[in-house]
């Protein structure tokens, strides 16, 4: 059997797994279901900031305020908020254009800083934007303030609602599940275009730039445009994530983006392994999966061997996750899968 042959299997298996899995996933609960929906939501999250991070090297902690952005555009213009209800369709390219235009306006001022100095004023940057969500309900109510926005439309398209159960013979396609297969084909959509910059000159040029700025620039890249491009792109990935979280959750908030989340997606693509987008996405669905098996499984644990609660599970559950973190990056410091850049660096170095 020729390689490209195993390699065709292989995807076909994953493939299949991929269609079956919510249904596996509903056996042990609608919430399984859901905790998919949000690990591929994290999925593209972290594929957004692996080309500002990965791609051209560019820190940025402050990436879940474009997640807010598209959430809150979507939420704005799909809820009884503005008396507006727009087509998913129509609001997601917007959200995403939003999110696009913040990338921009935070890489502009940003372009000479580099390393803590960048991750600093990105991550001013989410603060900002989250308190601005925070205090913009007066004296004209835009956002809600602290309530924040709920009765948020769902999905539709045509008869098909998403927020909604269909029974297809013996297959019963809940709301979850639909979204579920949604996020899928975004997903994947998302990987091409991944894939696609990645070997293009963009994403040569953002490689350049990520190993040596001023060689890069040397030899004729226009750094200046091509680091916006990278802020960019990156921002109007993480506006069209959030604007589907507005609509799976039917409720957005200033709480939901805070800082925790956006260090969590850097976490998910140091541990996958920058510049890697196989990486990055193994690192998300583990970083999505782990802590909620853990949260699942801690509070049972403590009884079944003490007979009684311990230690709070939350704690537990972070202890035990921080744990993990800190002994990957110790022993794979560059991810679980790292680019093979970024490995053969490592050798040498070690060397």
């Amino acid at each position: 059997m020729s390689t490209t042959t195993r390699e065709r299997i292989g995807l076909l298996l994953v493939a299949l797994a991929l269609i079956a899995l919510p249904f596996v996933l509903a056996m042990a609960g609608t919430a399984w279901v859901r905790i998919a929906n949000f690990a591929v939501l994290f999925v593209l999250l972290s594929l957004g900031l692996n080309i500002v991070v990965g791609f051209a090297g560019l820190l940025d902690l402050g990436y879940v305020a474009f997640y807010a952005v598209g959430a809150y555009a979507y939420a704005l213009l799909a809820s009884p908020h503005f008396g507006l209800h727009l087509p998913f369709w129509v609001i997601l390219p917007i959200g995403a254009s939003l999110a696009c235009l913040a990338g921009v306006i935070l890489g502009a001022p940003t372009l000479r800083l580099r390393g803590d100095y960048l991750a600093i004023v990105t991550l001013g940057f989410g603060e900002i934007v989250r308190i601005f969500m925070n205090n913009l309900s007066s004296p004209v109510n835009l956002t809600n303030g602290p309530k924040g926005i709920n009765r948020i439309d769902p999905f539709q398209i045509g008869p098909l609602n998403f927020s909604a159960s269909d029974t297809i013979g013996a297959l019963v396609f809940s709301g979850p599940i639909k979204y579920y297969y949604f996020l899928l084909l975004v997903l994947l959509a998302v990987i091409l275009v991944n894939r696609r910059l990645q070997d293009s000159r963009i994403g040569r040029a953002w490689v350049a730039i990520r190993e040596d700025e001023i060689a890069a620039k040397s030899n004729g890249i226009n750094t200046r445009n091509i680091k916006l491009l990278a802020f960019a792109m990156g921002a109007s990935f993480g506006g069209i994530a959030g604007g589907m979280f507005a609509a799976i959750q039917g409720f957005v908030s200033p709480e939901s983006f805070v800082l925790n989340e956006s260090i969590m997606v850097l976490a998910m693509v140091v541990l996958g392994g920058m510049g890697n987008i196989w990486g990055v996405i193994a690192g998300a669905m583990l970083l999505s999966f782990v802590p909620e098996l853990l949260r699942y499984t801690v509070e049972p644990a403590q009884r079944a061997l003490f007979g009684k609660l311990l230690v709070d599970p939350e704690v537990l559950r972070m202890l035990v996750f921080g744990l993990a973190l800190v002994l990957t990056m110790r022993f794979r410091p560059a991810g679980l899968w790292p680019e093979t850049r970024h490995r053969r660096e490592l050798d040498e170095n070690r060397a």
